[in-house]
């Protein structure tokens, strides 16, 4: 006989992934600011980052790629942030 039992363990992992990108992304910068000896910039560029790479993973579902490029453009936002400020 087949069970007419429809499996909903897909949507489940997609929302797993994204709290895993999510709590990893928000972890590494907890770690990273008992650092005191980083700049302001490398400071913003590490938040940016984290930022960016949680922005990424949740915009593309969870996506390794989408992480990373995200994880990119947040460090380059994070980087540039008040770098003209004297």
């Amino acid at each position: 006989m087949k069970s007419n039992i429809k499996s909903n363990m897909k949507p489940s992992l997609k929302i797993g992934n994204k709290f895993a990108v999510t709590l990893t992304s928000a972890l590494l910068v907890l770690s990273l600011t008992s650092c005191s000896n980083l700049s302001t910039r490398d400071k913003n560029t590490i938040i940016g980052a984290s930022i960016g790479a949680a922005a990424g993973a949740v915009l593309t579902g969870g996506s390794g790629i989408g992480t990373a490029g995200g994880a990119a453009v947040g460090g380059i936002i994070g980087n540039q942030v008040g770098k003209h400020k004297k």
